[in-house]
């Protein structure tokens, strides 16, 4: 009968946590069906972990399990506590490291899943092609002190310790190892007057997801310290609303350029993934962003430009909005409106969030931008990057994930930064926070 009930009770608390995202979150309802996988992996890892721990005390063997099924637990505590509070009124600093105790967790449990599958494929065959009589099989059993698929099972577990203790350095530590990006982009027709400009680039602040506001005074004082004639913000300042970036004021007030500072809007700006108890509320989110941004002296670019003139010539600054390939990213930005009046530039400048604008319309209708600037992939914040190494699951998804691209035909560049912040994820591996240093030159 308790069988029974707990067959019914499972696909009914499946169905009440998709209806429950799709009301307050409908921006992650997509990823549901991950989520349930997520599940039924955690429940076929359990069946190896209950019987290592069969023997155990039973205090011992409560506090395991308690421990194993804590991050299911705090999923279900999250999304019911999100139908009478919605998310966006959480504390950030609590959100961010819940959101990111279950995911770290929930990534330490699949390597163990894998290894414990391929020793049940080991332990199947094992049965199917029998080559020896039991007594022999016993004696080389023996013999080699521990069978192929207990092996494997030991190899997951001691592989999802690994990966759980990298995923917490990733978070308190690499988090903020901010790294110093420089690119000399080579541009002919740059005018004389505009010779060794430096422009610093910073991405996806993401500042829900910043716990201390330290590491930030920290970038400030990095990005001040080169003196760069622009400053330029790619979009993504918050995670889900505008009063996420209210504490940072003061610090992000503090960022100083010859030229200023200027900003675009990314796909987390628009407050796109909260379900607002009406639109009035949604676009006084967006209106209190852009007096955000007028209050730290950034002028925000939406589908607009701003020229730069000296004695030799001109330079167009582009800003437009957000626009991205996915269908699940909006596709605010106009390029043609944000271009108009900079026809007789020499040299053209893009800000744009989404680095898939680059190669699906900057690069294919040839609009003649010398360079474009994006963020929004965060390198994935995990990957390798040496010498002769550069991965990332990033590549996965975008053809431009992380640095300077180059058009082979247009010979026209596009540079990928790897974000300031997180978000998901409260922490980066391999994948380090970037602030980037371009110098023009011909």
């Amino acid at each position: 009968m308790q069988k029974k009930l707990n067959y019914l009770l499972i696909p009914l608390l499946l169905v009440l946590g998709y209806l429950v995202l799709i009301y307050k979150l409908p921006k992650y309802s997509g990823q549901y069906i991950f989520m349930v996988l997520l599940f039924l992996a955690d429940l076929y890892l359990w069946s190896s972990v209950r019987k290592q721990i069969f023997s155990y005390r039973k205090w011992l063997k409560l506090a395991v399990s308690f421990i194993y099924w804590l991050p299911l637990i705090l999923v279900i505590g999250l999304m019911a506590v999100s139908v009478f509070v919605p998310i966006i009124d959480w504390n950030d600093q609590f959100r961010t490291f819940l959101l990111g105790f279950i995911l770290v967790f929930y990534a330490a449990k699949i390597l163990p899943v894998v290894f414990l599958f391929l020793a049940d494929i080991v332990r199947v065959i094992d049965k199917i092609f029998v080559l020896f009589k039991k007594e022999e099989r016993k004696k080389i059993e023996e013999k080699e002190g521990i069978t192929r698929s207990k092996f494997l099972q030991y190899l997951g577990f001691i592989s999802g310790g690994l990966v759980l203790g990298t995923m917490f350095t990733g978070m308190f530590k690499w988090v903020y190892q901010f790294k110093v990006h420089h690119q000399k982009i080579k541009l002919e027709k740059l005018p004389e007057g505009f010779e060794g400009m430096k422009i610093v680039q910073i991405s996806d602040l993401h500042l829900g997801s910043w716990n201390l506001t330290e590491p930030l005074e920290q970038a400030v004082s990095m990005i001040n310290d080169v003196n760069p004639d622009l400053i330029l913000f790619t979009g993504d300042l918050v995670n889900f609303s505008t009063k996420e970036a209210f504490r940072f004021e003061e610090t992000l007030s503090k960022l100083k350029a010859k030229n200023g500072v200027y900003a675009v809007l990314g796909n987390h700006d628009y407050g796109d993934y909260v379900k607002w108890p009406n639109d009035a509320a949604k676009e006084k989110n967006l209106s209190d962003l852009i007096k955000f941004f007028d209050r730290l002296g950034w002028k925000p670019l939406r589908n607009e430009n701003e020229v730069f003139e000296t004695e030799s010539g001109k330079l167009a600054l582009i800003g437009v909005e957000n626009w991205g390939a996915s269908p699940r990213f909006p596709k605010y930005g106009d390029i043609d409106i944000a271009m108009k009046g900079t026809e007789d530039a020499d040299v053209r400048l893009l800000m744009t969030h989404d680095p898939s604008h680059w190669g699906d319309i900057i690069i294919p209708d040839n609009y003649e931008i010398d360079l474009s600037m994006s963020g929004h992939t965060h390198g994935f914040q995990f990957g390798i990057e040496t010498p002769g190494v550069k991965w990332s699951p990033a590549q996965w998804m975008y053809k431009e994930w992380a640095g300077l691209y180059q058009d082979e035909r247009t010979g026209r560049f596009l540079y990928v930064n790897r974000g300031l912040g997180v978000i998901g994820y409260p922490g980066r591996i391999g994948i380090l926070p970037e602030i980037t240093v371009f110098e023009l030159t011909t």
